[in-house]
């Protein structure tokens, strides 16, 4: 049974895990204060062109939303979220549980757009309900679709217009930076957000994400919010040292790029099958629309997840390819499809 249903099914790249291996017996600082992590904060503030940011390493998306949002926000603030939003729909209400209301606005590729903003802040206008102050995106979205440095250079002015915090998900950030069309750099997300995160988790990591934070009135005391909520982990080197290995030599978005490369070929098959799509995505994330039937005789010997009904016959279904997937593996898939079809 091989999975399509995530980017995290295997561990770590080797490199990571040869590097924990060799530093394993030298001690270091705890508490994050380590020279792995200091190497690799100092490489993404290189690769970001931007020498005043702060980092922290979290150990997971969740965490790192529920956190940041929880940090960034007063008590009657809210954040907006586009309806497939990962705080919205996959977090079990962890934002809500740090009092915080999240306003999910429709979008029919994941993505949000400065018109949708408008409307929450058309209907939410006085002290009587919450004020929207952060809005949140993912990049790539729970779709794979994307934003380009256009789009988000736009979203970003809309928002500092608005005096608005944008804050953007970065779980899946490498495959998005890695289409050609997003035009799209660290440096871009860094000058175009007040915060973000870049994924390790299902980047090629153990675990462990980068939470970057540019804007100033955003960054004073936010070790205290790590520490409060169990975040602050005192062998914080194992998320330095992966950061550190990860942007070593362009492996960070070699492993992204392999994952899109292994979701385009598989794309690109699905069609001359005469397949359709949910969404066009161009990243690790495909969602391709198949009979019923084919799905059960393919879960046989794959595990994924069945998305979104379509009709009574056909279903949108779920598949990611990872940093680790085979090509031999995608050609088992196609095959499989082939005999049944």
């Amino acid at each position: 049974m091989y999975s399509f249903k995530n980017d995290y099914s295997e561990g770590a790249h080797p490199r990571i895990l040869d590097s924990l291996i060799e530093s394993n017996m030298v001690q270091e600082e705890g508490y994050g204060n380590d020279t792995h992590s200091k190497n690799a904060i100092s490489k993404i503030k290189e690769l970001t062109e931007n020498q005043n940011i702060d980092v922290h390493f979290i150990s997971g998306g969740t965490q790192t939303n529920l956190i940041t949002i929880g940090a960034f926000l007063k008590p009657y603030e809210a954040c907006i979220s586009a309806c497939s939003g990962h705080i919205a729909v996959n977090e079990t209400g962890a934002i809500e549980y740090t009092g915080h209301k999240v306003i999910t606005v429709d979008s029919s590729d994941g993505k949000i757009t400065t018109e949708k903003i408008q409307e929450v802040l058309n209907s939410y206008v006085n002290e009587h309900v919450v004020k929207p102050k952060l809005v949140y995106i993912s990049n790539p979205t729970e779709l794979g679709t994307i934003y380009t440095k256009k789009e988000l250079e736009n979203l970003y002015d809309f928002c500092k217009a608005k005096n608005l915090i944008l804050y953007a998900d970065g779980a899946r950030l490498g495959a998005a930076i890695c289409v050609k069309e997003a035009d799209l750099t660290l440096k871009d997300m860094c000058d175009f957000t007040d915060s973000f995160f870049i994924g390790g988790t299902k980047g090629g990591a153990l675990l462990g994400e980068a939470l970057i934070i540019k804007n100033e009135s955003l960054k004073e005391d936010f070790r205290y919010h790590i520490k409060q909520k169990g975040a602050m982990l005192a062998k914080g080197r194992l998320l330095g040292i992966q950061f550190e290995e990860l942007f070593k030599d362009n492996l960070y978005f070699e492993l992204a790029e392999h994952a899109n490369k292994m979701a385009t070929l598989l794309t690109n098959e699905l069609k001359k099958l005469n397949c359709s799509f949910l969404v066009n995505s161009k990243t690790n994330q495909i969602f391709p629309i198949l009979k019923n039937e084919l799905i059960k005789k393919l879960e046989e010997k794959f595990s994924f997840y069945t998305w979104k009904k379509i009709d009574d016959n056909s279903s949108a279904i779920r598949l990611i390819t990872s940093w680790a997937t085979k090509e031999e593996k995608i050609h088992e898939f196609l095959s499989e499809i082939k005999k049944h079809n």
